[in-house]
C-alpha cells in the first residue's frame, strides 16, 4: 500500500507549524504530513513526493501567499492532481478566489482563519473519507469492467463491498434501471426491506426523491442528459442532510450506468452551522458580530472605491448601561439589550447592517449615502426611538445613546480609519452631555491626545501638589444661612489651567488614580476645616465625596479614623456623600460601612439621587441623614411636570425618612423660588455662589457678612437645623 501524505502550503512559519502539529497530531500515525513555506516550490516538491511513491490525498493551502496566490496554486496543482481534494484557508472570504477555484472544479472546501481546530480536523477528516470514496467507487468501476470476464466472482465481490460500506450505495445501468443497493441505503432513506423484484427496485427512485425538499436536486430521475462526476448536499423534507457522491461508470468509451454514494451528514451540518452562527452572529441578541461587520464592512469599501459612493459608520453606546447592570444585575441587562435591539431594528433601512460590537456598544454601517444627512436622520431617529422608557421586570428603566458617525471618504478611506473616527467622534457626544450624536472632525483627534496626556499626567498630580480644593456651599433658604460646606477637587494643570472634574474624574476612576486622589481630598478637607477652627470660626460639616472605587476599599472606615483622629477633627464636622449606584452595586457591603460611618458619630448623605435604580425597600435600611435631588431633575424643574413630580416625590420620601433633601443645582432665583414653593428647604448652585477655593472661603467665613452675592448670611452657629 502506498504511503499517503497531506499537503500544507503557508508562507506564514508560525501559522504552518501550527497547522502541521495539530495534523499530526489527529493523523500522523496514518499519513505523513508535508510541510511547504512557499507557494512556487509547491508544485516541485508534490512532483518529488509523487516520483517517490507517495500519494497525496489532500492539499490544504494558504490564500494569501506574495509568490504565487492560493487560488492559482491549487488550480495548477488540480490540472497536475485532479484526485487530490484541496482545501483554502483565508483570513477574510474571498469571493473572487473561491469563485475561481470551483470554476475551475479545483476546491473541495474553504476555511476562514483564524481557524478552530475541530472544525478544521473534521473538515480534513472529512476530505479523507472523500477522497477514500472516491477511490472505492474507482475501484467498483474496475469491478464492474470485470463483469464481463467474471460474472459470478466479481458480482460475489461487489455485494460484500457494497455492504461492508458505511455509505449507503446505489447502482444503476444506462438505463436508468436499478441494478443493486445496499442495506446501509435502505436505512438511511427509510426504504422497507420489501424491495424484492425488479419492480419493486425502480420504487426506491420515486422514494428519494419524494423526500427531497428539492425533488431534482440530485438528478437521479435523468434520462436524456449526460452527466459528469459530480457532489451535491441534499436536504430532506424532515431536515435530515445527505451527502451524494455519483460517479460514471465507463467500459472504454461506452457508459455502463452510473453508482451513488450517500452519507447522512445531519450531525456534522449542525455543528457547521452553529459553529458559522458563534463565528458572526451575537448570542444574545443575534445581530450580526463584530467579525461579520468587519467583512461586511470590508465589501462595502470594495463598491465605494468601484462606484465613488458615500457611506456611513456609526458607533454608539447606551449611556450608563453599566449602572443598571451593576444595580439591578446582569440578567435585567440583558433583557434591556435585546430591548433595545428590537427597537434599534425599527431605524434602519433595507441594507443596512447593524451589529453588536460588545457589551452595550453597537455599530451600524449604512452602505448607501447621498450626504451626511442621511446619517444625522437615522441617528435623530435613533435618539427618538430610544425616548420611551423600558419596562423590564416590573423596573421602570429609561437608557439615552451617544452616536458617532464618520463619512467614506471625507473621514476615512479604510475600514480602520472609519471606525476609529467614529468612536472618537463618540466620545465626543459623550463630552458633550450623551443623548446626542456627533460626527467625526479633524480636532476630535487632538481632544483625545488631550485626554492621553491628562490620563497620564493624573499619576503624577498629587506629588506635584496640582490638586485643590474648592468648596460650594448649601443654604438654608428658611433661615438664609450656610449650613454646611461640600467639598469639591479641582485640577491646575500646568499646561492646561484648571481641568473640569468631568473630564478628569472619570479618567482617574478608570485608571485607579482615583484612590489616592479620594484619600487627598479627605485629608485635605478635614484638615481645612481643623484650620478654621483654630481660627475662631464656629464648628460645622464639611460634606466630602466618596467614589465608588473608593467606597469598595477594604480599610476605608479606618482610614477615615485615621484622619480625622490625626486632625482632632469631630466626626460631627464630617459629612460623606455616596451616589446611588455606588450604594447599589453591593448593598450588603455598603449597608455595613454606612453603619459603622454613622456609629461614628459621621452624618451621610446619597448624592445624585434618582439617577440610578435604588430600591426604597434599601434605602430605608441605609442610615442616611441627607438626599440630594441630582441636578438633571433641578435645571428644567419649572418647564417640565415630570420632575416636578420626580422633586415632589422625592421631598415627600425625604420627610417620611426624617432626611434632609438638598436640591443640587440651583441656578436662578427663579428656580430658587419655586423650589420654595414645593417646600424644599436645602439648596446649592451657582445662584448662591459657585464653588470658590479654600482661601476665599476662609475671607468669607472671617468676614461673618455674606458677600457671595449677597444672597445668603454666613452661620452663626453649626446650623441647627442641619446638624
Amino acid at each position: 500500500m502506498k504511503e499517503k501524505a497531506i499537503i500544507c502550503v503557508d508562507d506564514d512559519e508560525a501559522i504552518l507549524t501550527s497547522l502541521g502539529e495539530q495534523l499530526k497530531r489527529c493523523f500522523g500515525s496514518k499519513y505523513a504530513v508535508e510541510l511547504i513555506a512557499n507557494s512556487v516550490e509547491a508544485i516541485d516538491i508534490c512532483e518529488e513526493l509523487i516520483a517517490e511513491g507517495l500519494e497525496i490525498p489532500v492539499i490544504i493551502c494558504d490564500q494569501k501567499m506574495p509568490q504565487l496566490p492560493g487560488d492559482q496554486l491549487l488550480i495548477q496543482l488540480h490540472k497536475l492532481y485532479p484526485q487530490t481534494l484541496k482545501i483554502l484557508l483565508t483570513g477574510v472570504a474571498e469571493a473572487e478566489a473561491i469563485a475561481n477555484l470551483i470554476n475551475a472544479s479545483a476546491l473541495y472546501r474553504y476555511i476562514p482563519k483564524p481557524w478552530d481546530e475541530t472544525d478544521l480536523l473534521l473538515t480534513v477528516t472529512e476530505a479523507l473519507r472523500a477522497y477514500e470514496q472516491k477511490q472505492q467507487l474507482a475501484q467498483q468501476n474496475q469491478l464492474l469492467l470485470a463483469t464481463n470476464q467474471q460474472l459470478q466472482e466479481s458480482l460475489s465481490l461487489l455485494v460484500a463491498t457494497l455492504e461492508a460500506t458505511a455509505d449507503g450505495i446505489l447502482v444503476m445501468d444506462d438505463s436508468d434501471r436499478v441494478i443493486r443497493f445496499n442495506q446501509k441505503l435502505t436505512d438511511i432513506w427509510n426504504i422497507s426491506d420489501v424491495l424484492g423484484n425488479e419492480s419493486d427496485k425502480n420504487q426506491i427512485i420515486d422514494i428519494i426523491l419524494e423526500q427531497l425538499s428539492q425533488p431534482y436536486s440530485c438528478y437521479l430521475d435523468h434520462k436524456e442528459v449526460e452527466f459528469s462526476n459530480n457532489y451535491s448536499i441534499l436536504e430532506l423534507k424532515n431536515g435530515k442532510v445527505i451527502e451524494c457522491y455519483s460517479q460514471t461508470q465507463k467500459l472504454q468509451d461506452q457508459s455502463l450506468g452510473r453508482v451513488w454514494s450517500f452519507r447522512d451528514i445531519t450531525e456534522r451540518q449542525k455543528a457547521e452551522n452553529l459553529i458559522k452562527q458563534q463565528a458572526f452572529y451575537d448570542g444574545l441578541t443575534g445581530l450580526a458580530n463584530r467579525n461579520f461587520f468587519d467583512c461586511y464592512l470590508a465589501e462595502t469599501l470594495h463598491k465605494a472605491n468601484e462606484s465613488g459612493n458615500k457611506f456611513a459608520v456609526m458607533f454608539f453606546d447606551l449611556d450608563r448601561f453599566k449602572t443598571i447592570n451593576d444595580t439591578l444585575g446582569h440578567g435585567v441587562g440583558d433583557i434591556l439589550l435585546k430591548d433595545v435591539v428590537q427597537r434599534l431594528l425599527t431605524c434602519i433601512r433595507q441594507g443596512d447592517l447593524l451589529c453588536r460590537w460588545g457589551g452595550d456598544e453597537f455599530t451600524l454601517l449604512l452602505p448607501k449615502i447621498n450626504s451626511a444627512k442621511d446619517a444625522t436622520r437615522i441617528a435623530q431617529r435613533i435618539l427618538e426611538i430610544l425616548h420611551p422608557a423600558f419596562e423590564v421586570n416590573d423596573h421602570l428603566l429609561r437608557i439615552t445613546s451617544s452616536i458617532g458617525i464618520a463619512i467614506y471618504p471625507e473621514h476615512g478611506q479604510d475600514a480602520d480609519t472609519l471606525v476609529k473616527n467614529a468612536d472618537a467622534a463618540l466620545y465626543r457626544a459623550k463630552e458633550k452631555g450623551r443623548n446626542n450624536y456627533q460626527q467625526y472632525n479633524s480636532t476630535i483627534n487632538s481632544q483625545a491626545q488631550t485626554l492621553l496626556k491628562l490620563e497620564n499626567r493624573l499619576h503624577y498630580a498629587l506629588e506635584t501638589q496640582e490638586f485643590i480644593l474648592y468648596y460650594q456651599p448649601i443654604i438654608d433658604v428658611i433661615s438664609n444661612k450656610i449650613v454646611k460646606l461640600e467639598a469639591l477637587v479641582r485640577w491646575q494643570h500646568p499646561e492646561f489651567g484648571l481641568v473640569s472634574p468631568n473630564i478628569f474624574i472619570p479618567l482617574a476612576e478608570e485608571n485607579g488614580a482615583i484612590i489616592p486622589i479620594g484619600k487627598w481630598v479627605l485629608k485635605t478637607a478635614c484638615a481645612q476645616n481643623r484650620l478654621w477652627q483654630k481660627m475662631g470660626i464656629t464648628p460645622f460639616k464639611i460634606s466630602v465625596n466618596l467614589s465608588p472605587r473608593q467606597f469598595q476599599e477594604k480599610n476605608l472606615v479606618s482610614t477615615v479614623s485615621r484622619i480625622l483622629a490625626k486632625n482632632k477633627l469631630s466626626p460631627s464636622c464630617l459629612e460623606l456623600e455616596i451616589t446611588e449606584t455606588t450604594a447599589m452595586q453591593n448593598t450588603d457591603l455598603a449597608k455595613s460601612i454606612l453603619i459603622k460611618f454613622h456609629d461614628m458619630g459621621i452624618t451621610l448623605a446619597m448624592d445624585d439621587f434618582g439617577t440610578g435604580y435604588c430600591s426604597l425597600s434599601y434605602l430605608k435600611q441605609f442610615p442616611l441623614d441627607t438626599i440630594k435631588i441630582d441636578q438633571s431633575f433641578v435645571k428644567n424643574l419649572i418647564a417640565n411636570p415630570e420632575d416636578v413630580a420626580i422633586v415632589k416625590a422625592i421631598l415627600s420620601l425625604g420627610q417620611g425618612l426624617d432626611t434632609n433633601v438638598v436640591a443640587e443645582g440651583v441656578q436662578s432665583q427663579e428656580l430658587k423660588e419655586f423650589l420654595t414653593t414645593l417646600e424644599c428647604q436645602y439648596m446649592q448652585g451657582y445662584y448662591f455662589s459657585r464653588p470658590i477655593p479654600g482661601k476665599e472661603m476662609t475671607s468669607l467665613l472671617l468676614s461673618g457678612s455674606g458677600k457671595v452675592g449677597d444672597k445668603f448670611n454666613v452661620f452663626s452657629g453649626v446650623g441647627e437645623e442641619f446638624s
